[in-house]
């Protein structure tokens, strides 16, 4: 079993769907007229519109799921003792559809974030939904709302964020007995705006996102607060994002506060962090580590230590880095910073560029799919 794969068998089975969702649609009596969707996709961001509907289902101890719907995209009416603004017992998810070259509109693995949120949720004493529940909803939105799909040019995509949270009012503290899960739509552009191009990261080693035992495996939003006191300290410094070494021994780096990381080396080798559950297991890290033999590199998983970091850029053996993720993709790192330093890697990034493509290509639909990880929607 992998370290970061967590499994509570007794709640897997307590929780599992009963019966197939199937998430009809009630649609939108006043969706937004043409004119003001096509202003959106002109510049959409990222994260801040979303589209005229979104999936919903609700889960109960006694009932499990129900109520399954796409309805409407509209504000959740929560009670203030709701459990999860007092314990925050929640995950989320994100993935994206992509629209081809041809009108058709493609989701990217969603098989594989359905059962991450699936591992997320156990860890966090959530329900398991089932995966093809999770599709079903992903793709019964995306068809609702297909016109909010940007064009395939320039990056562009229809974000997707589906997540789960405790919805019962209780204040005791103990897994929640009513749970809400939903999926809303976000048409989004680049995740920098500025363009692919260098980022420095700033390095800390004296807050931490996740301990040995915690929650790092599962994708929680008290993971992401918990990196941001950090990220505002990488910001004073000029940096753009923040990367974590383990805060116990301060032995091995771990991944920044919303990406993984890699490193690529002089003689080929494409380095990573191994999962030891502090670390998220990303869809785009393992699609990048599948399709690194395909560009000549040897895909390492593997405990990397701030001093190899550090003297590995000083002394020429990492030549690349760059960071990944379901937003930004990958995008190359120009240099670290500490307290300590500087260290600041080669002009150039070919086999980050070059990842960076295949995995877009895949996605747009500009090469085969010979592995099945693009599904169709429309």
């Amino acid at each position: 079993m992998r370290p970061n794969s967590w499994t509570i068998p007794s709640q897997k089975k307590r929780y599992h769907s009963r019966m197939a969702l199937r998430f009809n649609l009630t649609a939108n009596p006043t969706p937004r007229t043409e004119a003001e969707v096509a202003e959106v996709l002109a510049d959409p961001g990222f994260g801040v519109r979303f589209t005229d509907h979104m999936a919903v289902a609700t889960w109960t101890k006694s009932g499990g799921w129900s109520d399954d719907q796409v309805r409407p995209y509209g504000p959740f009416q929560i009670d203030p003792a709701g459990a999860v603004l007092h314990y925050a017992q929640e995950v989320f998810e994100g993935l994206k559809a992509y629209r081809h070259a041809d009108g058709s509109i493609h989701l990217f693995r969603p098989e594989a974030n359905a059962r991450r949120l699936q591992t997320s949720a156990a860890r966090m004493m959530l329900p398991e939904l089932a995966v093809e529940d999770f599709i079903t909803a992903v793709e019964t939105l995306v068809r609702a709302d297909q016109r909010w799909v940007p064009d395939f040019e320039g990056e562009k995509s229809l974000y997707l964020r589906p997540f789960m949270f405790a919805d019962e009012v209780f204040l005791g503290v103990r897994a929640a007995e009513r749970v809400t899960f939903a999926v809303i739509a976000s048409p989004s552009g680049p995740y920098f705006a500025g363009g692919v191009k260098p980022v420095d990261i700033w390095v800390t080693d004296s807050y931490a996102r996740a301990g040995v035992g915690g929650t790092g495996a599962a994708k929680c939003g008290g993971n992401y607060a918990a990196s941001l006191i950090a990220q505002y300290e990488g910001y004073e410094h000029g940096c753009s994002q923040v990367l974590f070494i383990e805060a116990a021994d301060k032995d091995r780096v771990e991944e920044l506060g919303g990406m993984n990381v890699f490193l690529v080396t002089a003689e080929g080798k494409l380095v990573t962090p191994a999962l030891t559950g502090t670390i998220l297991d990303g869809i785009t890290r393992s699609s990048i580590l599948t399709v690194a033999a395909d560009l000549g590199l040897a895909p390492e998983e593997r405990q990397v230590s701030p001093d190899e970091l550090f003297g590995g850029i000083a002394d020429g053996r990492f030549v690349e880095a760059f960071s990944c993720g379901t937003a930004a993709v990958v995008t190359p790192i120009g240099a670290f910073r500490s307290t300590a330093g500087e260290w600041k890697l080669p002009s150039g990034s070919e086999h980050t560029l070059a990842i960076r493509d295949a995995i877009l290509d895949i996605q747009y639909g500009r090469v085969p799919d010979t592995r099945g990880w693009m599904r169709r929607v429309v």
